[in-house]
Parts: structure tokens; sequence; C-alpha cells
């Protein structure tokens, strides 16, 4: 079940809505998780099966790590060590276990050996996601930055957690620990929620949507042009912006109506001065969630210059696999990682912003971007060289009949909505940028009904559009 389908905006969330408000506080966090259940349950209930195994060993894992570490830390450690590889060791078979077939076969093909037999593995939707949740609920206790929950319905209702169930932001349970035995709501959340989820709405719908077949057509081409490449390139980084964006402002707003309040997880990314900049503006809680959970336990940059170096590579090797399961998203995480490198090493990271460092970051975040999206390295390697002409310069037939109106009028305003100006930096008071401002955001406020209205029956008549995390 997605958001934008009519099941879930005509009978799941009306029906959820109306039981959740008649019910007292205490009753709801057990109707959020049967709901839960039920939202991923959708899909495939063999895997949901999955899903509540991994919820029922990291609840238990809380339990005795909570009893135990005080005074037992050498137990509770064990126990908890024995916890993270349970739901490491579920996400790797499920994610990783074909891609590494699959590359152990190549390495024995091209040796000489006879190749292991083929395996097919089925990914389960959201396995990224909860395993995260339930690895952060097991530390956050270890930790003590939040207590073990003695009932079972408050720790799968955390993990299961609809509104981000699927595709983030990722929540810590430290965040939402004191609010889920009893969520409360209000006319305030509800009505701030109800805003944030149509404009989420109708950043997916009516942009990602729109820029979908531009990016789809020029990345399957054999030979892209120069100008292919570039706008498939464009498009793509915008689709995936409104895409992923578009979820999370769904998500908060969700969460928001219910009575939890998610922190951000995008801050106009691709206004960044330096891909430092940028990884704390795109996808902030899974930038947050690799540092807390994974670089600083790595030694962070208290251990020299040169282990600084390695944690920045291997944590963002790992958040490229986390990805997917193909080199591409390593080459994809190497990049990254050997940017955000190279900018500690010359101290780039914090210095004063200027237009050229912004195009600049945002060229280099274009490059990342060809991988992320490119079918494997090779097909990655002919887009860099379509890039730079090596196939000719102008829009081939095959593209033209795919840049519609509608997708090229959607991409000038996706770019001039990532880049507009709206906070006091950018846009100084007396500025054209402070009036354009003013007037637009009082005027994206009282639109969003009928945008969202728009939205709605666009997604009624368009074919089914998945989000593009969705298979993360």
């Amino acid at each position: 079940m997605v958001f934008t389908s009519t099941v879930f905006l005509f009978l799941f969330l009306p029906l959820f809505l109306a039981v959740y408000a008649l019910l007292p506080p205490r009753w709801r966090t057990a109707w959020i998780l049967l709901a839960s259940y039920a939202f991923y349950a959708w899909w495939r209930l063999d895997f949901a099966v999955v899903f509540v195994a991994s919820t029922v060993a990291a609840y238990l894992v809380g339990q005795h790590v909570g009893r135990w570490r005080e005074a037992r830390p050498v137990a509770a450690r064990r126990v908890l060590a024995l916890g993270i590889t349970v739901q490491l060791g579920t996400l790797a078979y499920f994610k990783y276990a074909e891609f590494g077939v699959s590359s152990l076969n190549a390495l024995l093909v091209a040796w000489g050996a006879a190749p292991l037999p083929a395996l097919s593995v089925i990914l389960p939707i959201g396995i990224s996601f909860y395993v995260f949740q339930a690895i952060s609920y097991m530390v956050d206790v270890w930790r003590g930055d939040a207590p073990a929950r003695a009932r079972f319905v408050d720790v799968a209702a955390y993990i299961a957690l609809f509104p981000q169930l699927i595709a983030g932001p990722i929540v810590r349970y430290k965040t939402l620990a004191h609010v889920l035995s009893a969520p409360r709501s209000s006319a305030a959340l509800v009505a701030e929620g109800s805003q944030r989820f149509m404009l989420g709405f109708t950043k997916k719908v009516l942009i990602a949507d729109a820029l979908a077949p531009i990016a789809d057509g020029a990345f399957a081409l054999t030979a892209p042009t120069s100008a292919e490449a570039w706008l498939g390139v464009l498009a793509f980084s915008a689709q995936l912006f409104f895409d992923f964006s578009g979820y999370s402002d769904m998500a908060i707003g969700l969460g928001l109506i219910l009575g939890f309040r998610f922190k951000e997880n995008f801050d106009r990314p691709y206004v960044a001065a330096s891909i430092t900049e940028f990884w704390r503006r795109w996808h902030m809680s899974l930038s947050l969630w690799l540092r807390d959970y994974l670089y600083i336990p790595l030694g962070g940059n208290r251990r020299g210059t040169g282990r600084t170096y390695v944690n920045l590579m291997l944590v963002m090797l790992l958040g490229g696999l986390w990805h997917g399961a193909a080199w591409a998203f390593v080459g994809w995480g190497a990049w990254h990682g050997g940017l955000l490198a190279f900018e500690r090493w010359r101290g780039r990271g914090e210095r004063e912003r200027s237009l050229l460092r912004v195009a600049n970051t945002f060229v280099l975040v274009l490059i990342g971007w060809v991988l992320f999206r490119s079918a494997d390295l090779q097909h990655a390697v002919g887009m860099y060289a379509a890039m730079l002409g090596v196939n000719g310069w102008g829009v081939s037939p095959e593209l033209a009949w795919q840049i519609t109106p509608r997708a090229a009028v959607t991409l000038v305003i996706a770019y001039l909505v990532i880049w507009f100006p709206v906070g006091d930096v950018e846009a100084r008071a007396g500025s054209p940028a402070a009036w354009l401002a003013r007037i637009g955001v009082p005027a994206l406020r009282w639109g969003l009904v009928p945008l969202f209205v728009l939205g709605v029956m666009r997604a009624i008549a368009d074919s089914f559009s998945p989000f593009l995390y969705f298979r993360f």
C-alpha cells in the first residue's frame, strides 16, 4: 500500500483516523500497531512474519539489556551484540545474499572454476528502514538514552509505525519513547500535519511523477547524446528529490496528525556549498543514524587523521550498500566518501558560501547520481562518456517524444522550487528574492488544497508510480 493509492486515501486512512480519534490515548498505540501491520501485510503476508520476528527479537534483547546494563554489563553487551547480529544478518540475507553469490560466481568463472547455483531472494519492502529502527531501540536502551519498554506493543508500534515504515525518515527510539504509551493529538497538530501531507503528495504526484519519463527515457538509451545524458541526470536528480522528500513530508504530516513529531529529513540539499554540507541536508535521518551508530563507534575523528579518512570512506561505502546490493551503489558510496575525506583534508567543509561553490557541489552530486541511477557500473561509464559528448550533442527522436510540454515545464518549475530563496541569508531584507519569498510562500499555502485535489485526480488517472526509495 502506498500513500498515493486510492485504497490508502479513501479507505485505509479515513478508517484509521476515525477509529484513532474515538479511542482513548491508552488504546491508540495498539491501534497504530494493528493498522501498521495491515498496512505492511497489504504487500505480502509472508514477509510480515519476518517483520514481526525481527520486532520480537529486538524487544527481547531490549528487555535483557535494560535489566542487565548496570548489574551485568558484560552480559548485556553480549546480548546486544547478538541482537544486532540477528538484525543485520536478516538484512544481509534478504538484501545481499543474491548479490554476494552472483559476485562470487563472476570471480569463479574468471578463474575457470564452476559457479555456484544461482540464488534468487525477494527483498522485503522497507527492511532497511525497520532493521535500523530495531537497532536504534536496542542501542538506545544500552546507552541509557531511553528505558526499555515493558509493553511489547510500544516497541512494536515504534518499529512498525506506518507513516514512515517503508521509506523513512528513520526515527530514533529515544525521540518517541515518552509518547509511545499514550499518544495525544490536537487540532493544531492535525492542521499542521494535514498541510504537510498535502505538500508532500503534491511534490510526489505533480512534480516527481511528471519528471520520471524524461529520466527513465534518457537512462534507457543505448547511446545517449550529451544533451540527453545531462537532461536525464538533471531530471532524475529533481525526480529523486521531490519523490523522496515528498514521501518524507507525507510521513511527517501523518506523524503530526497522530501526535508524533518526526525530525526533518531534508533541508534544501541542492543549495549546499560542499559535500559535507550536502550530507547535513540530504536524508538527514540516515546521515545522523550513520554518524551516531556507525561513524562514532568506529572512532569518528578521535583516532587520528588517517583513521578519520578511513572511517568516512567506510561509512559511506556501507551507506551506499545500504541503498542497494550492486557495485554501482558501492561506487556511489565511494564517490561521496572520497569527497568527504578530501574536503576534510583541505578544510573546505566549513568555508563561507558562494554561488560558485554551490554550483560546483551540485555538479559533484549530479555525477554521483549517475551511479545511483545506473543499472551497473558499465551503464554509468556509458552515461559519463555521453555527458562528455562522445555520442554527439543533440536530442534524438527516441527521447524527444518523452519531453512533453508538461514534463518540460515541470522540470523548470522543479529547479525554481529547488533554488527558490526562502532563508534570511539567501533572501536579505529588501532584495527581490525576499519580495518573491513573501509573495510565494503565502501563495503556496493558499493554493495547497487545489493542488492537492489536482494531485489526487492525477494519481487516479495516471498509471501506478511507486516511490523510488521503496526499493531500498
